[in-house]
């Protein structure tokens, strides 16, 4: 497999850490909901549904063994966002965080955004390993005194303490979404970012957190008429003017923001013809965009539905240039899969730093990759099992009839309670998190 330089062929991928209680019994709060890596791949946050982040830094390189990535260990870990309850519609408002988005670096600090369903949070992470001492009207425990007791005045002085990592919340964005929100995007001009629930796309300005413009707004006049709804939105990495959103009927829609304050007119429609061989009562549902994500060169975007991941090519809007199956060989089960509610699951996808591979995640807790310029594809296992440091990942193979190999796995004995929704690839390196139910396992490729 390419890694995120490109160019080799045969990537061998090997267990480096895993985070997370290894019981059975795993609490709601502890499942793992979105994962992510800053733009220079030094810090991995993931969020929970007990409304957490816990974001993990990368260890500088031993200079004793070179050939030895540092891993990476917890850095700081903050209640983000708390359970709700919106007393005019009697609704809970649950705290799992959906989406957390790094805003590219500006200075010491790093700041992220994190929403849970309805609310946004800016969030400022910095560090602090001084403190002043030698206060004239305060005691070091921080007690005022009484201004008549000062008799001298002295200079207070910063002194070295124990490095400290702070969270605190800059900005909230609330009140502007009547759905649940399942995106935020960063804008390449760093000033804005997109918020997108089911029916309308929100843009933010990230220093007024008072009032949003709605860019799109797809609800109709009578709820009855509703025949789709948003699953995803991006803004395009280096066009400002630009974002996508898809939809539950399989169609991605590229509006330019220059055209007109409101883009309910897209500026193109990215929609495959549906093979009439492959029609079925689940058609629909297995079509719905569960992500999109341009490429980092901003050329190509893909999305993921159930079954396949496709990339697009900006230029041609009429069908895919590369389709890949994920797990064809759940087409015959389908129905079982609807009856358990599995077939609403929604996977994300992500890219290689270098655009060249592709991965997205399966059930029984595998996950896939996609070479595109060699055209091959993997399928590796994130299990305790094969936990040992630097043990090479083995490929796995799932036998849909017939006599089944040695090392092939039946589609029958498939669990599909174990399944890997989120995952990340590092920008700069063959770095890759995934996300088991409460667990994050990070693997590498296996250097010489």
């Amino acid at each position: 497999m390419a890694g995120a330089g490109g160019g080799c062929n045969d990537v061998q991928w090997c267990f480096s850490q895993v985070k997370g209680a290894i019981d059975d019994d795993v609490a709601e709060a502890d499942i793992i909901s979105t994962v992510e890596f800053n733009h220079s791949g030094e810090l991995l946050a993931t969020g929970d549904k007990g409304g957490r982040v816990v974001i993990f830094q990368q260890e500088p390189e031993s200079k004793n063994q070179p050939q030895c990535r540092g891993e990476y260990n917890v850095y700081s870990t903050f209640q983000s966002h708390e359970p709700e309850f919106d007393y005019l519609k009697s609704l809970e408002i649950e705290e799992k965080i959906n989406k957390i988005r790094w805003l590219p670096q500006k200075n010491a600090a790093q700041f992220l955004l994190s929403t849970n369903d309805k609310t946004i949070k800016l969030w400022k992470i910095s560090e602090r390993d001084k403190r002043p001492e030698g206060y004239n009207l305060k005691e070091e425990d921080g007690r005022y005194r009484d201004p008549n007791t000062v008799t001298t005045l002295r200079v207070p002085v910063f002194r070295p303490m124990d490095l400290m990592v702070e969270a605190s919340p800059r900005r909230v964005f609330a009140n502007a979404h009547t759905y649940h929100i399942n995106s935020i995007s960063v804008n390449s001009d760093c000033e804005t970012y997109l918020s997108a629930d089911d029916l309308r796309i929100n843009l933010w300005n990230l220093e007024i957190t008072d009032r949003s413009f709605n860019i799109v707004d797809i609800k109709p006049t009578n709820m009855e008429e509703l025949t789709e709804v948003i699953t995803a939105a991006e803004f395009h990495p280096n066009q400002c003017n630009t974002f996508v959103y898809s939809s539950s009927k399989g169609t991605i829609r590229l509006c330019d923001m220059r055209a007109s304050a409101l883009c309910d007119q897209h500026s193109k429609m990215f929609e495959e013809p549906e093979d009439p061989n492959n029609r079925s009562f689940f058609s629909e549902i297995i079509s719905s965009i569960s992500d999109v994500k341009f490429s980092h060169s901003g050329r190509y975007m893909m999305t993921r539905d159930y079954l396949s991941v496709k990339i697009w090519d900006l230029n041609m809007e009429t069908r895919p240039v590369e389709t890949y199956q994920v797990h064809e060989y759940l087409r015959s089960k389908l129905c079982s899969l609807y009856e358990n509610d599995c077939i609403f699951d929604k996977f994300e996808c992500c890219w290689n730093g270098s655009d060249s591979v592709v991965m997205t995640g399966s059930y029984n807790n595998f996950f896939r990759m996609f070479d595109r310029g060699y055209r091959q594809d993997v399928t590796l296992e994130a299990s305790r099992e094969n936990s040992k440091p630097r043990s090479v990942l083995k490929p796995r193979k799932v036998c849909t009839g017939g006599k089944r190999k040695k090392d092939e796995i039946s589609v029958d004995s498939l669990d599909f309670n174990k399944k890997i929704l989120h995952t990340a690839w590092h920008p700069l390196d063959n770095i890759i998190a995934v996300a088991t139910t409460n667990n994050l396992y990070i693997f590498q490729d296996k250097l010489n």
